[in-house]
C-alpha cells in the first residue's frame, strides 16, 4: 500500500512540473513557417471559388519578460479565382512588393501565461497589415489550465469574446501534449463584426432555432512539447468555417472557409530588431476595423485625387445619360457614392461651387450625396439649406434619406439636433417634424449599434414633452411622443406614462389623440423590454372606464409584447364580461387571427391564442363587420426562410358608420432576419367628435337615416370645428414613423382655393402654351436602393463581407407637341374658361427611355391621362443588384458574387385628341421603330479576386463552367501548400446537365404583333437537387418584339365619346335576340345544336369545358348570416320598416323579385331602343386592309325604372360574341343584377340578388346567385374561394 501511495506522490509530483503555458526564451528567436488561406466558393468540387494565400517566415524573441517582438520575412501573398481545386493559385507580385516594407516591420505585443494583451506597432503600419499580425498572435492565444482536461470558457480573441471549448490530451510515447480548441462564433458574448444598412431589421431567434442561415466554428489543433519551464509550440493549424445561406443549410450554403499552419522550423540566436520609429498601442488582440467600412465589395478604385475622380465620374454620368441609360450607369453610380465617401468636407464644398449653377450635375450630385451616409454629408447639406442654397424640396429629399443612410455616432445626433431645433426650421412646421423625427431615428440606430447608449440623448425630448403637456401645446405632445416612438428607449417609458390615461390624472384630460399617440409610443420599447410594457399595456386594456379607441389600442401594443398564456388566458378571462361590443370583438377577432399564425417568432403567442380562444364564446364570432376588428394572416416557409405577413386593424364606432382608425401593416422575414417593411394609419378623430355631436349620433333612429345624416354633416364640411384635427394620417418604414399629417379646415380651404381660384386656371394656360410650342425633356434619376453589410473578421485577420446591393438609374427623352385649334391668342392671359373648352387639343408624344437593371422589376412606360392637352409619362427604373460573399479590403478583393442586369429600351409614340366641347377623347398608339431587342436580361455567378496594384490583372470566372464533364478528381499542379493537399479517393465523373436554351414566341391577334422570348441556362442542380443550386450558374433571356404575318397595323385606337354623340361613334349596330319572338326562338334552338355539337367535340380535359348542369346558391356576404343561430331568422326591410321573417316570406319575396327585374327585361331587352347611350368606349385596331376589329362598349341608362344595361360586343364582321350586364334598384333595399356572355349573349349567365336587412339586432345583407350554365373554370375557382371562407 505504501508503495502505491509514494508511485502516486511521485507522479504527481512530476505532473507538477510540466508547463503548459507557451514559452519564447529570452535570447533565442524563435522561427515558424507560416501559411494562411482564406477562400469562399461552394463546398462541391468542380466549382468555382476565389481567395487568397499569405506565406511568410514568422520570427518570435522575447524583449522583456512579458514583451516580444515578432517579424514576418519573405511574405508572399497569393490571389485565387478558378475552379477548384485544379487551378493554381497566382502570386499577387505587385501587392506584395508594395506592402513589403509594412510586412516586414516587427510588431509588439504582450504574452503572459498564454494571454496575448496590448499590441504596439509603428505608425506606418497600416489596420489592414496588422490585422494579418493578429491572425497569427491569435493562433498564440491559449488559456490552458493545469487542473482541467476538459473545459468551457468565454475567451477573448480577434473575433471577439467567444465560446471557446478546450481538450487536453498527453501522448507518453511521444511525450507531446495536443490540444483541442473549438469555437463556436454564433455565440459570443462580445462578437466583433459591422452592420450597414440593417439597423431597422430584428434577429428572429425563433427562426434559427431549427435552421440557420448564418453558421460559424473554428477549430484550433496544437501539437507542443513541454517542459518545466514552458511549453513549445511545435504546430498549429487552425479550420474556421462561416457556412451562409439565404435558405436553410439543409439545402444548400456558400462557404468561406479559413485555413492556417504554423509550424515551428528552428531557433537561431539573432533576436529580432525593432522598428526605429515610435510605437504605439494600437488596441489589443481583437481586430480593427479600417477602411472597408467604406469600401465596396463590387469594385475596387485606387482613390489617389478623389476630387478630379468624382469630377470624372460625375461628368461620365451626365454626358452618357442624357436621352438614354448607360449600361453600366448603375455601377457608375456606386463608384460615384464611394468616391464622395472618400472626400473631405472640403473637397465636397469645391464640387458644389463649381457645379451648382449647372441643374443637370446639380442634381446628380444632390441624388448622389444623400447615399454616402457619411457624417460630413449631413452637415454639408445643413449648411448649404441655411445658407439657402438648397431649395425646399431640394433639402427634404436629401435630409430624410441621408438621415436613414448616415452613420448614428454621437456626433451625428449632436448635428442632427442642432439641425432640428435651428430657427429657421421652426418657421417651417412640416419641415421640423421630419427632421425631429429623423432624430429619434437617428439615436434608434445608435443604440443598436452601442446597446448601452445613455439616456441622456433623449433628455431634450423628455423636457419638451414636460414643457409642452405644462402648457397644454397638442402638438408639440405628439411630436415628442412620435419622437420617442421612434427612438424607443426604455427611458422613454415613464416620461409616456405620465401622458396614459389611467397612469395619472392630468393625461385624462388630454385629447383621445394624444392619448392614442402615447400608447402608440410603447411598440418600439416593447420589441426590447416586452415584460416592462405588458402590464402597462394589459391595464389600459382592462380599465373600463377609458375610451374604447384607447383600450384597443393598448392591446394592439400588448399583442406586439407576446404575451404569455398566463396572461393571455386573463385576458380572455375578462373579456368573458366585457360590456363593450367593440372592445369584446376588436380583442375576441385578434386573439382568433393570432391562432392561424406561422411565423416562428409567433409560434408561442399563436399556441397561447389557442388556449384564449377555448375559453371565450364562439358569439362573438357572430358580430358583424360594424364592430372593430383585427386581422393577422401570414405566410412562412420554413426550408427557404421566407415568409411575409400583414395585420389590419380597423377601429370602429357604434355612433357613427366612419371607423374612428384604421392601421394595415407588412412584415416581412428572411435568412433569420425580420423587419416591419410598412405600416400606415389614418384616424379620423376630429369628424368623428364633430359626427358625435351631430344628428347622426342618435342611437334611436335606424342606421339608414343614420348614413344620411353622417353624408348630410360631411356634404356640409364648413360647419365643422377648427381648433383640431378633422383626420391625420402616418406612414412607417421598417418601424421609424418617416412622415404624419393632420388635416383640417384650414387645410381644406386652402386646396379648394388653389384647385378653383385663378392660379390653376393660369397654369392651365400656361401649359396650353408650352405644348403648344412644343416640349422636349431629357431626365434622369439615380438611386442607391440597397446596401446591407455584415463585416466580420476571420482567423486569417483579413474581413469577410456578404453584402447585398441594388442601385437604379432610369432615364428617358420625352417630345411633346400640341396642335390646338383654334389656335390660342397671343395674350393667353385674355382667354376665359368658356374659350377653352371650345378648344381642340391634339397632342403627340414620343418618348424613348432605356432602363439597365438586374433583379425582376417589371418594366413598364405607361402614356396617357389626357385633360385638355396635359399629358404624362411613367417609366420604370434601372437597377443593378449585387450578392457578394468574401474578402473586401482597400487593398485586395476575393469574392463569389452573383450579378444580375437588365437592359431595356422601351419607344412609344402617343397621338391624344381631346374635344371636351363634344364630349370626344381619342389616344393612339402609333408605330415606332423597334429595336432589335427590347429588354435583355442576364444573371450570373462569378468568383472574382484583384487587388489595388494591378487592376488590369482581375480574375473573373463562372462559378458554374459551361463543361459537359467535370471531374471531381483534380491536379494540383502549381499549389505547394501544405494546407491544401487533402487525402481524396478517387472518384467517378460527375456529368453536368447541358444548358436550357429555348425560344418562346406568341402572336398578339388583330392587332399582328409577334413577341418572342429566348431562355438560356446552365445552373450547378447536377450536384445537388435543392434551391440554391438551381440559382447559381448563368441564366438570361432577350425578348423581341416583332411584326407578325398578315396585313399591317397603323395604329391602335382607344376612344371614348360621352353625351347625345355617343351613339353615332358606334362601328357596329347592337341587337339583342328576343327570346318570345318566332325568329328568337329559331335562332336560340340553331344556337343550343352548335353549343352541344362543341361541347361532343372538345377535348375532356379542356379547361373551356362549359358546366351544363343547372344550380342555384345562397349565401351570405356578411360571417353572421352563415354561423347565425336559428332563432335570429334574417329579416327584411319593408318601404314602412316593419320587419318581416324572412321564412315566412322566402318564396313570396324571391318570386317577386325574380318577377320584377324579368318584367323589366321584357318590356325593353335592349334599352338602345329607347334612350341613348350615356357614352360608348371602342377599343380598335386600325388595320390598311380597313377590316374592322377590336370591341366597344356602350352603357344606358333608364332613370324611371332605375335600371342600368352595359354591352360590349366584338367590332368583329362575323363575330357575334358579346357581354351583356342589367343591372335594377327595384327598392331601396334591394338589387339585382344579370351578366350574360357568349354568342349574343346566350351562352353563359349569372344573376346576382341583394338585398338588406337585420340578423338578430345586428345589420345584414343576403346575396343570392343563379346560374344556368358556366365554364368549368370558373366554377372551380367559386368552389376554391368558398372553400376559403373562414367560419
Amino acid at each position: 500500500m505504501r508503495a502505491v501511495v509514494l508511485a502516486l506522490t511521485l507522479a504527481f509530483v512530476a505532473s507538477q512540473q510540466i508547463n503548459l503555458v507557451p514559452e519564447f526564451a529570452p535570447d533565442k528567436t524563435y522561427v515558424y513557417n507560416y501559411e494562411a488561406l482564406l477562400l469562399g466558393g461552394l463546398p462541391q468540387e468542380g466549382l468555382a471559388r476565389a481567395g487568397i494565400k499569405v506565406n511568410s517566415k514568422v520570427h518570435l524573441s522575447a524583449v522583456t519578460e512579458n514583451t516580444f517582438l515578432m517579424k514576418l520575412m519573405d511574405p508572399l501573398i497569393h490571389e485565387y479565382a478558378g475552379i477548384w481545386p485544379k487551378d493554381p493559385f497566382v502570386p499577387a507580385t505587385k501587392l506584395t512588393s508594395a506592402l513589403a516594407a509594412q510586412l516586414q516591420i516587427p510588431i509588439k505585443f504582450e504574452y503572459a501565461n498564454g494571454v496575448v494583451g496590448k499590441v504596439f506597432a509603428p505608425a506606418g503600419v497600416s489596420p489592414t497589415v496588422l490585422n494579418l499580425h493578429r491572425g497569427i498572435l491569435n493562433i498564440l492565444q491559449l488559456n490552458l489550465k493545469r487542473t482541467q482536461n476538459i473545459y468551457e470558457l468565454q475567451e477573448a480573441g480577434a473575433q471577439g469574446v467567444c465560446r471557446t471549448h478546450y481538450v487536453i490530451n498527453e501522448d507518453p510515447k511521444t511525450n507531446h501534449i495536443t490540444v483541442t480548441k473549438s469555437k463556436d462564433l454564433s455565440h459570443c458574448q462580445e462578437r466583433i463584426m459591422k452592420d450597414v444598412g440593417l439597423a431597422y431589421t430584428e434577429r428572429c431567434a425563433e427562426c434559427t432555432k431549427r435552421v440557420k442561415s448564418l453558421i460559424e466554428t473554428a477549430t484550433y489543433n496544437y501539437i507542443m512539447k513541454p517542459s518545466s519551464t514552458g511549453a513549445l509550440i511545435t504546430e498549429a493549424t487552425v479550420e474556421e468555417v462561416h457556412q451562409f445561406s439565404p435558405f436553410n443549410e439543409i439545402h444548400g450554403a456558400a462557404m468561406m472557409e479559413a485555413k492556417q499552419i504554423l509550424a515551428f522550423v528552428e531557433i537561431e540566436k539573432t533576436p529580432v530588431v525593432p522598428n526605429k520609429a515610435d510605437y504605439m498601442a494600437r488596441g489589443s488582440l481583437q481586430y480593427e476595423f479600417s477602411t472597408e467600412i467604406l469600401q465596396t465589395p463590387i469594385q475596387l478604385i485606387k482613390i489617389s485625387n478623389a476630387p478630379a475622380q468624382i469630377v470624372e465620374v460625375l461628368k461620365h454620368l451626365v454626358v452618357n445619360n442624357v436621352a438614354m441609360v448607360h449600361d453600366d450607369a448603375p455601377l457608375k453610380f456606386v463608384q460615384l457614392v464611394q468616391l464622395l465617401r472618400a472626400a473631405t468636407l472640403e473637397n465636397i464644398e469645391d464640387i458644389w461651387t463649381q457645379f451648382k449653377n449647372e441643374p443637370v450635375y446639380r442634381r446628380w450630385i444632390l441624388d448622389a450625396l444623400p447615399a454616402v451616409g457619411t457624417p460630413v454629408i449631413v452637415k454639408f447639406i445643413k449648411e448649404k439649406f441655411l445658407a439657402g442654397e438648397l431649395t425646399l424640396p431640394e433639402f427634404i429629399q436629401a435630409l430624410v434619406v441621408a438621415l436613414q443612410m448616415v452613420t448614428a455616432d454621437l456626433d451625428t445626433i449632436q448635428l442632427t439636433a442642432s439641425l432640428a431645433w435651428h430657427e429657421k426650421l421652426s418657421t417651417i412646421p412640416a419641415l421640423h417634424d421630419v427632421v425631429m423625427l429623423g432624430y429619434g431615428s437617428m439615436i434608434a440606430k445608435h443604440c443598436v449599434e452601442v446597446p448601452t447608449c445613455s439616456a441622456e440623448l433623449l433628455g431634450p425630448i423628455h423636457e419638451i414633452a414636460a414643457e409642452a403637456t405644462s402648457k397644454n401645446n397638442i402638438p408639440e405632445i405628439t411630436l415628442a411622443l412620435k419622437v420617442l416612438g421612434n427612438a424607443g428607449h426604455p427611458a422613454s417609458l415613464k416620461p409616456i406614462m405620465k401622458l396614459l390615461p389611467g397612469m395619472r390624472t392630468a393625461a385624462t384630460s388630454l385629447p383621445l389623440s394624444v392619448q392614442v399617440d402615447a400608447i402608440l409610443a410603447l411598440r418600439n420599447i416593447a420589441k426590447k423590454e416586452p415584460k416592462l410594457v405588458q402590464p402597462v399595456a394589459l391595464q389600459l386594456v382592462l380599465d373600463r372606464s377609458l375610451h374604447p379607441e384607447v383600450r384597443m389600442v393598448a392591446c394592439i401594443v400588448l399583442f406586439e409584447t407576446k404575451p404569455s398564456v398566463a396572461l393571455m388566458s386573463s385576458l380572455a378571462g375578462s373579456l368573458k364580461t366585457e360590456t363593450n361590443m367593440q372592445v369584446a370583438s376588436f380583442t375576441y377577432s385578434h386573439i382568433k387571427s393570432l391562432t392561424r399564425i406561422t411565423a416562428p417568432d409567433m409560434a408561442a403567442v399563436a399556441g397561447a391564442a389557442h388556449v384564449a380562444i377555448k375559453l371565450l364564446s364562439p358569439k362573438l364570432d357572430r358580430l358583424s363587420f360594424q364592430f372593430s376588428r383585427a386581422l393577422k394572416f401570414d405566410i412562412y416557409h420554413t426550408p427557404l426562410m421566407v415568409g411575409a405577413a400583414g395585420s389590419a386593424y380597423m377601429i370602429n364606432d357604434a355612433a357613427t358608420i366612419l371607423p374612428r382608425a384604421v392601421v394595415a401593416k407588412t412584415r416581412a422575414y428572411l435568412a433569420g432576419a425580420a423587419a416591419d417593411v410598412l405600416e400606415i394609419g389614418v384616424r379620423t378623430e376630429g369628424i368623428q367628435e364633430a359626427l358625435l355631436k351631430s344628428p347622426a349620433a342618435d342611437e334611436s333612429v335606424d342606421r339608414i337615416t343614420k348614413i344620411k345624416r353622417t353624408l348630410r354633416a360631411l356634404i356640409n364640411w364648413k360647419a365643422l370645428p377648427t381648433s383640431q384635427p378633422l383626420a391625420s394620417a402616418y406612414v412607417k418604414l421598417f418601424g421609424q414613423e418617416v412622415a404624419f399629417a393632420r388635416i383640417d379646415r384650414t387645410i381644406i380651404e386652402q386646396a379648394i382655393s388653389l384647385a378653383t381660384g385663378p392660379k390653376s386656371r393660369e397654369l392651365l394656360k400656361a401649359a396650353l402654351k408650352a405644348l403648344q410650342e412644343g416640349i422636349a425633356l431629357q431626365y434622369a434619376k439615380p438611386l442607391l436602393i440597397a446596401e446591407m453589410r455584415r463585416i466580420l473578421p476571420t482567423a486569417v485577420g483579413l474581413p469577410m463581407e456578404l453584402s447585398m446591393y441594388s442601385a437604379a438609374v432610369g432615364a428617358a427623352s420625352i417630345n411633346v407637341q400640341a396642335t390646338i385649334t383654334p389656335p390660342l391668342p397671343e395674350e393667353i392671359e385674355t382667354m376665359t374658361l368658356e374659350q377653352l373648352k371650345k378648344t381642340d387639343v391634339q397632342l403627340q408624344a414620343e418618348a424613348r427611355p432605356r432602363y439597365t437593371f438586374t433583379n425582376a422589376l417589371n418594366t413598364v412606360c405607361k402614356y396617357g391621362f389626357q385633360k385638355h392637352n396635359l399629358s404624362y409619362s411613367y417609366c420604370s427604373i434601372a437597377v443593378h443588384k449585387f450578392a457578394v460573399m468574401g474578402v473586401n479590403t482597400a487593398l485586395i478583393q476575393a469574392a463569389v458574387m452573383a450579378r444580375g442586369k437588365i437592359r431595356t429600351i422601351a419607344p412609344g409614340k402617343v397621338a391624344v385628341r381631346a374635344d371636351i366641347l363634344k364630349g370626344n377623347y381619342k389616344v393612339e398608339a402609333l408605330p415606332v421603330e423597334v429595336p432589335e431587342h427590347i429588354a435583355a436580361m442576364s444573371f450570373e455567378t462569378l468568383a472574382v479576386a484583384r487587388n489595388i496594384e494591378d487592376p488590369t490583372a482581375e480574375r473573373i470566372v463562372q462559378l458554374v463552367p459551361e463543361l459537359s464533364l467535370q471531374n471531381r478528381q483534380t491536379d494540383l499542379a502549381g499549389s505547394s501548400s501544405e494546407i491544401l493537399d487533402p487525402e481524396m479517393p478517387p472518384e467517378a465523373p460527375v456529368r453536368a446537365s447541358a444548358p436550357f436554351d429555348k425560344t418562346l414566341c406568341l402572336a398578339v391577334p388583330y392587332i399582328e404583333i409577334k413577341g418572342c422570348v429566348e431562355v438560356h441556362s446552365h445552373n450547378a442542380a447536377f450536384i445537388r437537387n435543392d434551391p440554391l443550386f438551381y440559382i447559381i450558374g448563368q441564366h438570361s433571356a432577350r425578348a423581341t418584339v416583332a411584326r407578325a404575318e398578315g396585313p399591317t397595323v397603323e395604329r391602335l385606337e382607344l376612344e371614348v365619346q360621352v353625351g347625345p354623340r355617343a351613339a353615332e361613334r358606334l362601328l357596329k349596330q347592337i341587337s339583342l335576340i328576343d327570346e318570345e319572338t318566332p325568329e328568337g326562338k329559331a335562332f336560340l334552338l340553331k344556337l343550343r345544336e352548335i353549343l352541344e355539337t362543341e361541347d361532343k367535340n372538345r377535348p375532356i380535359s379542356s379547361e373551356s369545358n362549359s358546366n351544363s348542369s343547372s344550380s342555384s346558391s345562397s349565401m351570405s356576404s356578411s360571417r353572421v348570416t352563415e354561423t347565425a343561430n336559428p332563432i335570429d331568422p334574417f329579416k327584411k326591410f319593408h318601404k314602412d320598416q316593419y320587419m318581416a321573417h324572412h321564412g315566412s316570406s322566402k318564396a313570396v319575396s324571391s318570386g317577386s323579385a325574380a318577377s320584377s327585374f324579368e318584367r323589366f327585361q321584357k318590356q325593353a331587352k335592349y334599352l338602345g331602343n329607347t334612350v341613348p347611350p350615356v357614352f360608348v368606349i371602342i377599343a380598335r385596331a386600325v388595320r390598311v386592309d380597313r377590316k374592322l376589329l377590336g370591341y366597344q362598349l356602350a352603357a344606358f341608362f333608364d332613370k324611371p325604372s332605375a335600371r342600368v344595361q352595359l354591352i360590349a360586343s366584338s367590332i368583329a364582321e362575323n363575330d357575334n360574341w358579346k357581354l351583356c350586364a342589367d343591372g335594377v334598384l327595384l327598392s331601396k333595399h334591394k338589387v339585382t343584377t344579370k351578366v350574360a356572355w357568349g354568342t349574343e349573349c346566350q351562352q353563359y349567365a349569372v344573376i346576382t340578388k341583394a338585398e338588406a336587412g337585420i340578423l338578430g339586432e345586428f345589420p345584414a345583407v343576403r346575396l343570392e346567385w343563379e346560374w344556368e350554365e358556366l365554364p368549368i373554370l370558373i366554377t372551380n375557382y367559386a368552389k376554391n374561394v368558398t372553400g376559403r371562407v373562414q367560419v
